[in-house]
C-alpha cells in the first residue's frame, strides 16, 4: 500500500520542480526584459539584473559598485524613469 501511494505522489513531486521556472529569477530578478524596455534602455546599464519595483511601478537594475550593490531607476538615453503604466503594461518613460 505504501509503494503504491508512493507511486501516485511521484507525478506532484516533480510538477513542484518544474514550476520553480518562471518569468523571475530566485533573487527576483526579470529573466527576459520585454523588447521594448532593451530598446529604451542606456547602454551603460547592466540588463542581466532589472526588478520592477511595485510602489513606483518603475524598473530598477542592480548596479555593483566598489563597495556595495544599490538598485538604481533604469534610465533611458534621455535620462528618464523607465516604468509601466499601472492600467497595463507598456514601459513608458517619465
Amino acid at each position: 500500500m505504501k509503494r503504491f501511494f508512493s507511486i501516485l505522489s511521484v507525478p506532484f513531486v516533480l510538477s513542484a520542480c518544474t514550476m520553480t521556472e518562471g518569468p523571475l529569477t530566485e533573487a527576483g530578478y526579470i529573466r527576459e526584459l520585454p523588447e521594448q524596455v532593451t530598446a529604451l534602455a542606456a547602454p551603460w546599464q547592466d540588463l542581466t539584473m532589472v526588478r520592477l519595483n511595485p510602489e513606483d511601478s518603475c524598473y530598477w537594475y542592480r548596479h555593483q559598485g566598489p563597495v556595495e550593490a544599490t538598485m538604481i531607476p533604469l534610465r533611458s538615453v534621455r535620462g528618464g524613469k523607465i516604468c509601466v503604466q499601472r492600467d497595463d503594461a507598456t514601459p513608458v518613460t517619465s
